[in-house]
């Protein structure tokens, strides 16, 4: 099985974990810290880094642009270094690409998700180049399947699905 690598950042990781993680063509799902400034990153000490999900998926069974469409779906990429209740540098909205290929279709998917009016304002989600990836503590891994009533700011938004492009498109 070929696999593929993605690096959403979209607010408290433990939230985006959970949902994707669940998403038909995912292999697997890591939490940690990247986009910063501090190596080695901690939840202590993780500096400018945003709370991020790595993503190893099948590219057979689902596309890059059906992952940040749904990363677009489960929270809120209009607000600048907040989701929720939580608030700093460590919570913004980000997708941090692996190439050119996966940088033309982030472009392409905000460029969509700002056409079509689901959200009230425009997309503030920064893009990069992935850069180090650092993993969060075994606690936070896992962290809502192991407490499953424990703290999110992440939902699927059932009607906030963007139109299907045409042939044409």
């Amino acid at each position: 099985m070929t696999t593929e690598t993605a690096t959403l950042a979209g607010g408290c990781f433990w939230g985006m974990q959970d949902l994707i993680r669940k998403m038909d063509g995912v292999v697997s799902t890591r939490v940690g810290y990247t986009g910063g400034d501090v190596e080695n990153a901690t939840y202590k000490n993780h500096g400018t880094h945003a709370e991020a999900i790595e993503v190893v998926y099948n590219p057979e069974k689902i596309s890059y642009r059906r992952l940040l469409e749904f990363f677009f779906q489960i929270h809120d990429p209009t607000t600048e270094n907040r989701q929720g209740n939580d608030r700093g540098m460590s919570y913004r909205s980000a997708i941090y690409y692996a190439d050119e290929a996966q940088k033309a279709v982030a472009l392409d998917t905000i460029a969509d998700v700002n056409a079509s009016g689901l959200w009230p304002d425009r997309v503030v989600t920064e893009l990069e180049a992935v850069g180090a990836f650092w993993e969060a503590e075994p606690e936070h891994q896992d962290y809502l399947e192991r407490i499953p009533n424990g703290y999110t700011c992440h939902f699927i938004r059932p009607d906030w699905v963007l139109p299907k492009r045409t042939a044409a498109e």
